[in-house]
């Protein structure tokens, strides 16, 4: 019988101790929050710990390699003139050189751009505007359009690729270039103030428009990753091995960078795409205990035919977010490995980790509050807030986890917060009597016919209870007369002969007239994704818009 795992104080006990340890060194209060000094102190205690792997290619590396690579790395920065705030841009896929600038930047204060390397060269044109990046980061093959997108800014950032180019300088000429002597026990991290200091800026809202970024500080991060750990109680070592499920842009990658040298557990990393195929790989070979993974991946994962090729029952947990987690992938992931915790999880760029805890969460719930935030749930039309359990408003947020703001745009920074820095999620959430809290559906994803208000989350998760349907994503076509017609673009499980018909009077049967699917069926091989395996809303309305609806 395994135990259940349940919130403790181990997390804090562990981190106390380390940050203890720097502050009597350094005799700076505010060093506990110092991302870069966690990350240097903690490999220094255990040299022989592998920190990473790249399942790609079989590349591991201690902590004693990782560190004299990223004091080597450090120390070129230093020698170009890198300062706190400045920016370096970092587009690469998971392989195993991709930690050392980021850990080099946070020992110094430099900020993280953590860059979508699939971009436009007009996309990384409006990314390099934003960030005004001193050096980019990236391969070979993606420098050309790094390049064109400098030259139509006028901007002189450095290129350096991680892999060897025709004719930009590499990774390894960069730091022969810049790099010196100084030994890891000569090397001492930069003093600043974790609390203004920023160390990731984090793209958010590019599923569906322009994407902006979300600055986020040390003390953001130090106060809010290590709650992903917090049912753990094993420290150094709460998990074994973190398969990593998205690229580093993404905020499931960046906390899994961040903390795996803290908290000491391996990161299985790869430069590879993480398909499903490869996906099934990495867990039959390498056996990871832990990962963050959404639901689209999921579901790929879960597919009837193909997932026997995989054994899950290695996972101690899973978490599963990003986007709404229907109960029956939950129950299946379950049926495969009774054993490991599968926790449906909420969490944002702008929080910088998780929002919930998942201690004893009622069927269907993201969890309950976490103690280093604070929780509204308000009415968006009266700005009023609700005290009834089980009625919807939009998810209010405070404290220290909650990020900067938006980098170098003070409008839209603005525009979340209300008085008091109350951070407005954009989420609507419910709660019910024992304080678990309910995600219903982004409220900018609403869709409104005549006059009432359809969650599209809501019809995902009855027509995901359908035997013949794998998966689901639902959007909505406008109508000049009535607002917005519900689409349900969806993937038939293989071998069952599934009719829009069927999906159609399945709706009907289990929900309002409002709420029918009268912008009709479209049915796909897959669910559009963005890189990190959320769906991707803007690509789902253009298919609704552009194919044959039934």
């Amino acid at each position: 019988m395994t135990l259940c795992r349940m919130v403790n104080d181990s997390l804090h006990w562990y981190m106390q101790e380390l940050s203890s340890r720097i502050v009597a060194d350094s005799q700076i209060p505010t060093d506990r929050h110092h991302i870069g000094k966690l990350i240097f102190q903690s490999m220094k205690d255990d040299l022989d710990f592998l920190v990473q792997i790249d399942g790609a290619t079989d590349e591991v590396e201690t902590a004693a390699s990782l560190l004299r690579r990223t004091v080597r790395c450090a120390t070129s920065f230093r020698n170009m003139g890198l300062e706190p705030g400045d920016v370096i841009t970092l587009m690469a896929p998971n392989h195993i050189d991709l930690a050392v600038p980021l850990y080099a930047a946070l020992y110094l204060g430099v900020i993280i751009a953590a860059v979508d390397r699939t971009l436009t060269i007009q996309e990384l044109q409006h990314t390099f505007d934003m960030s005004q990046s001193k050096i980019i980061f990236c391969q070979s093959e993606k420098a050309p359009d790094v390049q064109l997108a400098l030259n139509n800014l006028n901007a002189d950032s450095h290129i350096v690729t991680f892999d060897k180019g025709d004719y930009l300088v590499n990774f390894e000429e960069f730091l022969d270039k810049y790099g010196d002597d100084t030994t890891v026990e000569e090397f001492k991290p930069t003093d600043f103030d974790p609390e203004e200091t920023i160390a990731f800026l984090i793209a958010t809202s590019g599923t569906t428009g322009l994407p902006k970024a979300a600055a986020v500080t040390h003390t953001n991060l130090a106060i809010s990753t290590p709650n992903i750990m917090l049912r753990h109680n094993h420290f150094p070592g709460p998990s074994r091995l973190a398969l990593i499920g998205s690229p580093l842009q993404w905020l499931t990658a960046i906390i899994n960078f961040v903390l795996s040298p803290i908290l000491r557990y391996t990161r299985l990393q790869t430069s590879e795409t993480l398909t499903q195929e490869h996906c099934y790989f990495l867990i039959n070979k390498y056996r990871p205990t832990f990962t963050i993974l959404s639901p689209t991946m999921m579901t790929n994962l879960m597919r009837p035919g193909d997932r026997d090729k995989c054994d899950f029952t290695c996972f101690d947990t899973v978490f599963l977010g990003g986007s709404a987690v229907p109960q029956n992938l939950i129950d299946e992931f379950k049926m495969l490995s009774p054993n490991t915790d599968v926790l449906n999880t909420f969490g944002m760029s702008e929080l910088c980790g998780v929002a919930f805890h998942g201690d004893n969460q009622a069927l269907g719930a993201c969890g309950k509050p976490l103690s280093c935030f604070q929780y509204r749930i308000v009415n968006v039309e009266t700005m009023e807030d609700i005290y009834e359990p089980n009625e919807p408003g939009e998810l209010w947020m405070k404290g220290p986890g909650i990020f900067k703001g938006y980098y170098r745009n003070d409008a839209a920074t603005e525009e979340t917060f209300a008085e008091g820095r109350w951070f407005k999620t954009g989420d609507a959430f419910y709660r019910d009597e024992n304080w678990n809290f309910f995600f219903v559906d982004r409220l900018k994803l609403l869709l409104k016919y005549k006059n009432n208000q359809i969650s599209p989350v809501e019809v995902e998760k009855i027509i995901h209870q359908h035997p013949g349907v794998l998966d689901v994503a639902v959007t909505g076509i406008p109508d000049p007369e009535v607002g917005d017609l519900p689409v349900a673009c969806v993937v038939p499980n293989p071998g069952f002969e599934l009719t829009a018909t069927e999906v159609k009077d399945w709706v009907k049967e289990h929900l309002s007239d409002a709420k029918q699917l009268r912008g009709g069926v479209i049915f796909v091989d897959a669910i559009p994704m963005t890189a990190s395996t959320k769906v991707h809303r803007r690509k789902l309305k253009e298919m609704a818009l552009e194919l044959p609806r039934e």
